[in-house]
């Protein structure tokens, strides 16, 4: 089984790399996540991670992700036509590790590699980005966790390299890091079912100025997605997930000056699975835009695709 799912993960990880998201389910508890959605879009310091929530696994857990995206981009000023081609790649460790019965810290490091297209010729970037660490609460778990309800807050230390060079371009996320210190806000509610689950997310990102006195605008998320467990046993479980997730973006500021063409708004599809065995759990999502105005419709998002492998601890 373990070289079932190694030869699925290489393969989505080869069809879908970005060229030059989340939930994972336990094998005692099916359809136990606490979930937020990946946000890293354009307008939020895009594509660095920096902003809004990874996936959450429950129980705990420490592994390694996977996120790819595409946008496409004006080239410049003069220019209508959508077509400079982007690309955000990243690698993440992340965990999340218990303290008490009810609480929870989530942490992720990325590791950045992006690049866009110009008419002067490949740009890329790569390094370590923003690390992000929560506290993660559960409010409530109802009898057999029919229902339940978590929320969070935590912060972004910026660790990601800001160059104020970058955002002179079409897309000023594109960044390995906002450079300011921000602060998150998540709820999340399950609702499980026999084979069935349903998990509403919301969370909101405050982005602060950083030394550069330039400050990107907060951000606001929310996801839906359901899950139906096509099989299971007391050492496998392999479920599907589909659902929808959107995100809101503010303006950029800089000398505390509103800077125009930097809000926007995407709606996503996705579809997905998830799968684990005894310790192990893997999961792949793919997201395509149902709705796309970004950077005052300067940016299009394209798609994104993530997939991710994780241990129980």
């Amino acid at each position: 089984m373990k070289k079932i799912f190694l030869m699925i993960s290489f393969q989505l990880l080869n069809i879908f790399q970005a060229k030059t998201m989340n939930d994972s389910l336990y094998i005692f508890h099916p359809f136990n996540p606490v979930v937020f959605d990946d946000c890293d879009a354009c307008g939020c310091a895009a594509g660095n991670g920096s902003s809004g929530f990874e996936s959450l696994l429950n129980p705990q857990f420490v592994g390694i992700k996977y996120f790819a995206q595409h946008y496409k981009a004006k080239e410049n000023l003069f220019v209508k036509d959508l077509t400079q081609d982007q690309y955000f790649n990243t690698i993440q460790l992340w965990g999340k590790i218990p303290l008490t019965k009810k609480l929870n810290v989530y942490a992720s490091l990325p590791f950045h590699f992006h690049e866009k297209k110009t008419l002067q010729g490949d740009i890329n970037i790569s390094g370590i980005g923003d690390l992000n660490l929560m506290g993660i609460y559960q409010f409530l778990n109802s009898k057999e966790n029919i229902h339940q309800l978590n929320g969070g807050v935590g912060v972004k230390v910026p660790f990601g390299k800001f160059d104020e060079k970058g955002i002179s371009g079409v897309n000023p996320s594109f960044q390995l890091g906002t450079g300011s210190w921000d602060y998150q806000m998540v709820l999340n509610y399950k609702f499980q079912k026999n084979k069935v689950a349903v998990l509403l997310n919301t969370d909101y990102t405050v982005k602060t100025e950083n030394k550069k006195y330039y400050r990107f605008g907060n951000q606001w998320n929310y996801a839906a997605t359901g899950f139906y467990q096509f099989f299971g046993n007391d050492i496998m479980i392999f479920s599907g997930k589909a659902g929808l997730q959107g995100e809101v973006y503010d303006r950029n500021k800089q000398f505390d000056e509103v800077l125009p063409n930097t809000a926007g708004s995407a709606l996503y599809g996705k579809l997905g699975f998830e799968a684990s065995y005894k310790k192990f759990s893997l999961g792949s999502e793919l997201m395509l835009p149902a709705y796309s105005h970004l950077a005052g419709g300067d940016i299009e998002a394209k798609s994104r695709f993530s997939i991710f492998l994780n241990i129980g601890i």
